[in-house]
């Protein structure tokens, strides 16, 4: 089977506005100026530095194909405390023939808050126990368990799957364990978008690696070129080179 391709290009609304967070962000920038943002069959990954956009990009996506914004699936509707942005509103996506079979936003920085949206619709009853789905109750597994548990169980073949900084909860060993899986989902149907600063998961191949860069461009970039492998392999090479300047 071939890697899934839901989502073909991002665009922008003409009429959003020009001024003010997020539409100064670069990537917004970008999207005005060149027409939209290609999103390729499979992984695509989204790279930059902290403040780049990234992040801001995946969860308006989300909002854009109708997922919660804290993260979860289109039936999830909770809302601790609404802090994203209203980017997603002005999102146009292009879709290619065909619909995913399932869909999923993990925001790494918010699953506990799914988790406990879980347990509270489990509590309640009125459906089919939820906690089986995601491998079981995430409260009750560390972090990074729970996010690898999550993507065994829950996400299938001919997904749609935006994940941001899912390696914020991941050991080497985790992180190697959802680039197993993701390779998986691929093989069998599945794309994903994912904003990461993990060389790990950047290496699954055959996935495309976009940069946002400080002057506001987005450019496809190799793996050794991307910005997180470029600078562990230098830090690692000679960590005091970097140490003694800090």
């Amino acid at each position: 089977m071939s890697p899934g391709h839901f989502v073909a290009r991002v665009t922008l609304d003409p009429d959003a506005p020009t001024d003010g967070y997020p539409f100064d962000l670069g990537v917004v920038r970008w999207l005005r100026a060149h027409g939209g943002l290609a999103l390729y069959p499979g992984v695509t990954f989204l790279v930059g530095e902290n403040g780049s956009g990234k992040s801001t990009f995946v969860e308006a996506l989300a909002v854009a194909l109708g997922l919660n914004a804290e993260g979860g699936s289109r039936s999830f509707r909770f809302a601790t405390r609404a802090s994203e942005s209203d980017l997603g509103s002005h999102l146009r996506l292009a879709r290619r023939p065909g619909r995913e079979r399932s869909s999923f936003f993990l925001r790494a920085e918010s699953y506990y808050n799914v988790a406990t949206e879980v347990e509270r619709l489990d509590r309640e009853g009125g459906g089919p126990p939820l906690a089986q789905a995601f491998g079981g109750t995430p409260h009750e597994r560390s972090h990074g368990e729970s996010f690898v548990a999550l993507m065994t169980h829950r996400f299938t073949p001919r997904g749609l799957y935006l994940l941001d900084e899912p390696e914020a909860a991941l050991s080497v060993t985790g992180a190697l364990a959802v680039l197993a899986r993701m390779v998986d989902l691929t093989a069998r149907g599945s794309q994903f978008v994912v904003a990461t600063h993990s060389p790990v998961l950047l290496a699954l191949p055959g996935a495309t690696i976009l940069q946002l860069d400080d002057d506001g461009a987005v450019r496809r970039v190799g793996y050794d070129e991307a910005l997180p492998v470029a600078l562990t392999r230098s830090f690692l090479a000679d960590p005091d080179a970097f140490l003694r300047h800090l």
